[in-house]
């Protein structure tokens, strides 16, 4: 079934309602049509990516314009046509892309500047596992959090998806990395990675770990995911001059801080979110990472990290791992 059959319908996994992972289901849509600036890509994997889940539960609606059941907000497959004004991609040409809903499809349509080359002959499970953390850690860490060769970088949640990307992105690039996570298994995994320490944030606290590992001057960047009452010990385990950038709120978005140790310590506190962005700020996005990250995922410096794979049809099953956040790494759903 697909495009070169002359069938104009596709199978896709939607959100029937919100709810639990079950309310996933395949379906018929048509093949999406595109526009001048855009490719379709018959898609081959897709990764499974924490804001899924929350569209799936309702609490994530999607962006006007992207796809309002179907979620997915990477994938890797190779492309079948090209709008009128697309000059760089040519049908056949096997790429990764970030797109901001529809990737849990056979087909889907991508602008063309948000495409990648699918890097040192990776497969497309493991290209599929990139674009959605690597944009989202190149955007945060490197261009609001300013991160510098040399510097250090606290990442919560050290195993997951971005964690794994992270991680590896700036040890590569020379800094020093520090890590919390919920299991030694994991901060075993993220000392694999590259980490230069790992905390156990159930058995001790990271403040206290972090100001030990720093000679009690801090970190000079945090990123976090978790927000809530992590964003004071942020504070608290920051250095002068460092900078906080939030990209989630597991935990809550309401916090309490101290805002002379703001003012004090001269601190910076932005985030961002990513899938509302113009397309114009994530063509850039892709343009940094094809210069600077790509040569390093080619030569085999960076890794992805993949933990799990699932055949889109249980595609349940891939978002009941993802909430278990038992998972260390990526989770892709492949189509045949």
């Amino acid at each position: 079934m697909g495009i070169d059959a002359g069938y104009p319908y596709m199978k896709a996994i939607i959100i029937t309602q919100p709810g639990a992972p079950e309310v996933l289901q395949i379906a018929e849509r048509p093949i999406p049509a595109i526009a001048a600036d855009e490719v379709l890509v018959k898609v081959e994997a897709a990764g499974v990516n924490r804001p899924d889940v929350m569209q799936r539960q309702g609490k994530y609606p999607p962006p006007p314009g992207a796809s309002q059941d179907i979620p997915g907000l990477e994938i890797a497959g190779s492309i079948t046509a090209v709008g009128n004004n697309v000059t760089q991609w040519k049908a056949g040409d096997k790429v990764c892309a970030l797109v901001s809903g529809g990737g849990y499809a056979e087909y889907c349509n991508v602008p063309a500047g948000q495409c990648l080359p699918i890097p040192g002959g990776l497969t497309f499970v493991e290209a599929a596992s990139l674009p959605e953390t690597f944009f989202t850690v190149w955007s945060n860490v490197f261009d609001r959090g300013q991160l510098l060769p040399g510097e250090s970088l606290l990442i919560h949640g050290g195993s997951s998806g971005i964690g794994v990307a992270g991680i590896q992105m700036a040890k590569t690039l020379g800094s020093k990395v520090y890590v919390t996570a919920a299991t030694d298994e994991k901060c075993e995994a993220c000392l694999k990675l590259g980490a230069d320490a790992a905390i156990n944030y159930n058995t001790a606290d990271f403040v206290s770990a972090i100001k030990e590992l720093t000679d009690d001057k801090g970190v000079n960047v945090i990123l976090d995911m978790i927000g809530g009452d992590y964003t004071p010990r942020n504070i608290q385990a920051m250095a002068e001059d460092g900078r906080l950038v939030m990209i989630n709120t597991m935990q809550g978005k309401d916090a309490q801080i101290d805002l002379s140790a703001v003012m004090r310590k001269r601190l910076t506190i932005t985030g961002s979110t990513l899938r509302t962005r113009r397309v114009e700020f994530k063509t850039a996005i892709a343009a940094s990472l094809q210069k600077n990250i790509w040569p390093l995922i080619s030569s085999g410096a960076i890794k992805p990290v993949v933990c799990a794979t699932f055949p889109a049809h249980d595609a349940a099953a891939a978002h009941a791992l993802m909430e278990s956040s038992t998972h260390i790494g990526k989770i892709i759903l492949t189509f045949n």
